[in-house]
């Protein structure tokens, strides 16, 4: 079979980066990038390992190559493959194992797999790792709206997270790098990018001289060399008054923040050796609104952490209710061998995580709605998606402010940022019109 190579990607927007590099890796020695769901002479599946969901996906896919084509190479790289060497290895058809400091050089090594020459896994102790992938993906993005990895790694020691043990610590990618990724992106006619880290707040603290998430926002709010940056998951203690000032008067800094809260009750939050309380959240939430006109907010939560009770779980439920937000993201707790959340007593029983998360769900979608009604009648600026949606074939963007517009128009309104005005929500459909210049 000639050179052609499947890569499925699971988890974060890192690990989307990181495959859009590996994808290019391939491209350049002229191998033929094709679905997963193709017959391939190799296929990589860049794995996630955030939850236990996510290590049996990772082992379906791994199962679903191997069905495709049994004399396929299969590599297995990313967090699961991180931590879990030895368990993959046992899966039938698995051809090698690559720890995360490995992507890198994927192809490099690939011929020498392929002639059987190297170990079956080779994980490095991320541990050790000091230095951020200095590859950047030149444009074989599959979305309309990269991510660029300005961070990897994570210092925190949130007690039920076994992502620091797979990613390291914290590592920071350049000023002058970042910007000149971005910049190469603008040139290629992407409107808009995503910067995304595993802990995107620590930005820069590990370079010489420091840097901050915040001087690299004014870098590029100075030079607009993009139409558009987005700011993907930070923590809520490195929101600070400068970061929204900026945010608040930008003119390419989109309106969107997503803010891991986890619990709402000040007891878990201390068992998850998170670094604030429910009030100073409730606060921030409040002030962000305040300041930041047709604001987004997005919040991650974890249902049923141990020891959380009834009483706890109506803390985090009241504390959402209360709040000004605009979509939830929703995890149920999963036990993490290596972890310290792992080993504390009172696990919460799995039916009792299945019903809080529907809860949380429920409220979730009700934010929504009233989110996405603010808007009804208004104009918003959409960046149109390469991918239609599936069920009423219409264009699909999203606003600045994160809200999915569903709108008529043919395939050469792709990438482009229009003026749109909404003028109909179903659900959580939201339908608009184009605005004509």
């Amino acid at each position: 079979m000639q050179n052609i190579v499947a890569i499925a990607t699971l988890g974060c927007k890192v690990n989307q980066y990181e495959s859009a590099v590996i994808r290019e890796s391939f491209q350049k020695r002229g191998w033929e990038i094709v679905p997963f769901s193709s017959l391939a002479r190799v296929y990589v599946i860049n794995t996630c390992t955030v939850t236990r969901k996510t290590d049996y996906q990772s082992r379906q896919l791994i199962r679903r190559a191997q069905k495709q084509n049994p004399s396929a190479t299969i590599i297995v790289t990313g967090c699961y493959a991180q931590i879990s060497p030895e368990e993959i290895k046992k899966i039938k058809g698995v051809g090698y194992i690559l720890g995360n400091s490995r992507k890198d050089n994927i192809i490099d090594l690939i011929y020498s797999y392929l002639n059987g020459n190297l170990p079956k896994i080779l994980v490095d102790p991320i541990d050790q790792e000091r230095k951020i992938s200095a590859s950047a993906a030149e444009g074989l993005f599959q979305q309309t709206r990269p991510p660029v990895k300005i961070q990897d790694g994570c210092n925190s020691a949130c007690s039920y997270c076994i992502i620091p043990s797979a990613r390291g610590k914290s590592r920071s990618k350049r000023p002058g790098a970042v910007i000149e990724e971005i910049s190469h992106l603008a040139n290629l006619g992407y409107k808009e990018a995503v910067l995304t880290g595993i802990h995107l707040g620590a930005y820069g603290l590990d370079l010489h001289p420091k840097a901050s998430l915040l001087d690299l926002l004014r870098k590029l709010e100075e030079k607009r060399i993009i139409n558009r940056i987005r700011i993907s998951s930070i923590e809520p203690t490195e929101i600070g008054e400068e970061l929204i000032d900026l945010v608040s008067v930008s003119k390419i800094i989109c309106p969107h923040f997503h803010i891991a809260l986890q619990s709402g009750d000040d007891k878990i939050l201390k068992q998850m050796n998170r670094t604030y309380r429910a009030q100073f959240f409730s606060e921030l939430i409040q002030k962000l609104n305040d300041k930041i006109p047709h604001l987004a907010v997005g919040i991650d939560v974890i249902a049923g952490f141990p020891g959380e009770r009834e009483r706890e779980f109506e803390n985090t439920l009241e504390l959402l209710k209360q709040i000004p937000f605009s979509y939830l993201h929703v995890f149920p707790f999963s036990r993490r061998p290596g972890t310290v959340a792992a080993e504390l007593p009172d696990q919460i029983h799995g039916k009792i995580i299945r019903e809080r998360c529907r809860i949380l769900r429920d409220l979730g979608e009700l934010k929504r709605k009233v989110y996405y009604q603010r808007f009804l009648n208004q104009k918003l600026d959409v960046l149109i998606e390469a991918k239609r949606d599936p069920a009423s074939k219409l264009l699909k963007g999203f606003s600045r402010n994160y809200i999915p517009v569903l709108v008529r128009g043919k395939v050469d309104l792709v990438n482009s940022e229009l003026r749109i005005k909404v003028e109909k929500i179903e659900g959580a459909k939201v339908f608009g019109t184009l605005i004509p210049h």
